[in-house]
């Protein structure tokens, strides 16, 4: 009887230690570092930057991609440092009767040396463009097969499967991307509709596993 109350009683603490342990392939909370120190909280929250605008890919493709260095260009060939590091040098320069040097962050110096920038943002023929080895947060197993686009389409907001991106000055994986956590979504859609608008998100093995 002491030998069944004593092996219960450790199983009961077992599995309760064991909630406390990731399954196999969960990567919630895995947040690594990146070649560039990217914020999403000052570009998509602050600056309001729509997801798809750099993201575009996951419109029209089952990934949402990362996006090339030139979309970057759109805004960083004006901006190239934090407003308070430029107004601090054109208040210097005022200060002392000369123009204003170039200010430029070391974050986005990574980037115009990634496109083989000169000073004056223009191709230096000394130099050879080279990728920026961004880090994927979100990975799925291969056997898994997950389509941006109908996601997208449907209405589904980015913040949904990626958590409060627009707060994160370094992105982090917020769900656990289990099969179980899809599968409860696509049931609450079905009964819920998304945005208002009724769906019918398969549940069906084939619809993620082909």
């Amino acid at each position: 009887m002491v030998l069944l109350v004593g092996l219960v009683f450790s199983s009961l603490v077992l599995a309760s230690r064991l909630k406390s342990y990731p399954m196999p392939g969960n990567q919630q909370g895995y947040a690594p570092a990146q070649p560039i120190n990217f914020s999403h909280r000052l570009h998509a929250g602050e600056m309001q930057t729509s997801c798809l605008y750099c993201h575009y890919g996951a419109e029209n493709s089952r990934h949402a991609g990362i996006p090339p260095a030139n979309v970057c260009m759109t805004c960083h060939r004006f901006v190239t440092a934090p407003q308070k590091d430029l107004l601090a040098e054109i208040l210097e320069a005022r200060n002392a009767k000369r123009a204003p040097h170039p200010v430029v962050s070391p974050e986005l110096k990574k980037l115009y040396d990634a496109l083989a920038l000169d000073g004056k943002l223009e191709p230096d023929p000394s130099k050879q463009p080279k990728p920026i080895s961004w880090v994927k947060v979100h990975n799925l197993p291969a056997f898994a097969c997950f389509d941006h686009r109908s996601h997208t389409r449907a209405g589904v907001a980015c913040q949904k499967c990626h958590g409060p991106v627009e707060t994160m000055n370094r992105v982090q994986q917020v769900s656990d991307l289990s099969m179980g956590w899809c599968v409860n979504c696509h049931r609450e859609a079905s009964r819920t509709g998304v945005n208002g608008k009724p769906a019918k998100p398969s549940v069906d093995c084939a619809t993620c596993h082909y």
